[in-house]
């Protein structure tokens, strides 16, 4: 199995770094480049910020940490990835989520009240089959399409993670889903995690890829920042955040063996913004990096 590791951006990382932090990104040999969809803060756009990094490189990978399919039309999602792959195959790595982490941020994605579960699990269907089919029709509870034609199609399907942590979300991604990345999981959720969503593909007839399994990873050198400490709390008020935020790099090590063991293979990394960008490029790179499979 491909044991990968990425850096992921915060909200905090603004176009004003953006290109400098790409550059170093490729030049260090990092395998990819994780952004998230915040829109009240100044991160960049992922979908803007992808199309930048990939022009800027070579061979970097780019990926959303994740962005928000509910509440956007999925045949002009398909057309933005098709085009992004034609431009830069093998290196576009979507991962699509229920709705933002952010309550008010969701106002943004309008979706049919008490819907969003069924529209998402449709989006996804009609997404998958705009990227696949050469001239598609399709009629569903929300979205309807005739003669729909995305080109440059590309040469090999795309892989589709979602995240999520939920019983559903584990359904969702085992129906439609490629991968999974995972936020703030212990190892022994993760290991659960990967368990319920090999049982819900199989129930489908599918099978997911047996190092398609991820999971994103904060570390802080020190004491995490009280606002981080309070988001973590917030979303995962029954687990200490000491056990989900490394606070150093010795702490990251021990999480990943924890991940490795569960099954985990891929690890989207982000500072807590305690050091600079370039200290922590030097300790992922060297703490990190050598525990990649070739």
């Amino acid at each position: 199995m491909k044991v990968r590791f990425g850096v992921g951006l915060g909200m905090d990382s603004g176009p004003a770094e953006f290109a400098r932090v790409v550059d170093l990104l490729e030049a260090a040999g990092v395998d990819s480049l994780w952004l998230s969809e915040v829109i009240y803060a100044d991160a960049v756009d992922p979908t803007v910020g992808m199309a930048f990094a990939l022009s800027r490189t070579e061979r970097l990978k780019v990926g959303t940490s994740v962005a928000i399919l509910p509440g956007r039309h999925p045949v002009l999602v398909a057309k933005q990835l098709a085009s992004l792959a034609a431009l830069a195959p093998k290196r576009v790595l979507p991962v699509f989520g229920l709705q933002p982490a952010r309550p008010g941020e969701r106002d943004l994605f309008e979706v049919p009240k008490g819907k969003r579960g069924a529209v998402f699990d449709e989006s996804l269907r009609l997404l998958r089959a705009a990227l696949a089919e050469e001239k598609l029709n399709f009629t569903g509870r929300f979205f309807t399409v005739r003669d729909a034609a995305i080109g440059p199609r590309p040469a090999r399907p795309l892989d589709i993670w979602l995240g999520g942590s939920a019983p559903a979300a584990f359904e969702r991604i085992g129906r439609f889903g490629d991968g999974w990345l995972g936020s703030f999981p212990t190892p022994a959720e993760a290991r659960t995690a990967r368990a319920a969503i090999e049982a819900a593909a199989a129930a489908a007839g599918r099978e997911i890829e047996s190092d398609h399994y991820g999971v994103n990873l904060v570390v802080a050198e020190g004491d995490p920042p009280a606002d981080l400490v309070a988001a973590v709390r917030a979303r995962r008020p029954d687990v200490d955040p000491a056990e989900l935020v490394a606070a150093d790099w010795d702490a990251v090590r021990r999480l990943v063996d924890g991940y490795l063991d569960a099954g985990i293979t891929k690890f989207v990394v982000r500072s807590a913004g305690t050091e600079s960008f370039e200290a922590f490029l030097d300790r992922f790179t060297d703490v990190l990096l050598p525990l990649e499979s070739k």
